[in-house]
């Protein structure tokens, strides 16, 4: 017997926002005078990711989760590559729309996770604290890699990029479970109403724009990276999960033990059982961590 989806203990609603020509997708739990909490999804995932994390906070939040430009029900950009610059500029305009004045903390996972640092870099005064989940950045490049990398580019977008779809949504059940096998059922059934759609054909197709599949042409420049790092004035909780997998491989030697040392003020804590999706995974142990490190 199938279960049923996930029943929320909180409900979100739907705000539209231009930001950068885009028509923007921003999920918001909670009430306007409450103390506002953004949080930012990671690569291939949409805003509604965080709801079983919201539904494990404590009352008194205002929480903001958008769908990132070409995700959910943000609008597609009309370019052929998906870049962090746009992300940080897009998440500025979007502080500058809700929180123009006081700074903000800041909650991402994964390339949300990457966007936020970056962002707390930039503007180190627009940040009070963040929490970066499973934010861990990417491998380092040589400069040799250059030609090859921007040569898979051009053929990537000469053979034109697709995403898989699925006979029903019970397939993208499974495909989420079989992602992350330690994802209960309803909860993946909850997820899938909000990651997938129906197309005209009558499949179920991710919501998500088949360029972010595309190998980014820029290489991943570790040395940027850090001395963007070293201005975030925020202190930062740094927290992995303790399942880790082939996506972890890079941050086991002792190089990336001395990136994290660019960051001033970090703290790190570990989720047990717990893989990448350690929100989906652990959200009660995850919103516990998260409001003991933000305070009152």
């Amino acid at each position: 017997m199938l279960t049923s989806p996930y029943q929320p203990l909180r409900e979100s609603r739907s705000e539209f926002v231009e930001v950068r020509g885009l028509r923007y997708h921003v999920r918001v739990w909670g009430e306007p005078e409450a103390r506002p909490l953004f949080m930012l999804h990671g690569w291939m995932d949409v805003s509604a990711s965080f709801q079983f994390l919201v539904d494990s906070l404590r009352d008194g939040w205002r929480v903001l989760a958008p769908d990132w430009r070409g995700y959910g029900l943000t609008q597609r950009a009309s370019a052929d590559c998906y870049w962090f610059p746009d992300y940080v500029a897009d998440l500025d305009r979007l502080l500058r729309h809700y929180c123009p004045d006081a700074a903000v903390d800041l909650v991402g996972h994964s390339m949300g996770g990457n966007v936020a640092c970056l962002y707390a870099g930039v503007r180190p005064q627009r940040v009070r604290r963040l929490v970066n989940l499973e934010g861990l950045g990417m491998p380092g490049n040589r400069p040799s890699q250059a030609p090859a990398r921007y040569r898979r580019w051009l053929d990537q977008l000469q053979a034109g990029s697709r995403l898989r779809d699925y006979g029903s949504r019970d397939e993208v059940v499974a495909r989420l479970m079989k992602t992350n096998p330690r994802l209960a059922e309803d909860r993946a059934r909850f997820l899938a109403l909000h990651w997938s759609a129906p197309n005209a054909a009558g499949r179920f197709e991710l919501l998500a724009d088949p360029a972010h599949k595309l190998v980014n042409p820029v290489l991943y420049r570790v040395e940027e990276v850090l001395a963007i790092w070293r201005e975030i004035a925020a202190p930062v909780l740094w927290v992995t999960a303790s399942v880790t997998d082939h996506f972890h491989e890079f941050t086991r030697g002792d190089e990336y033990q001395r990136r994290l040392a660019a960051i001033r003020d970090l703290n790190r804590v570990q989720i047990a059982d717990s893989g990448h999706m350690l929100h989906h995974d652990q959200p009660r142990e995850v919103a516990q961590r998260i409001e003991a490190f933000l305070g009152d």
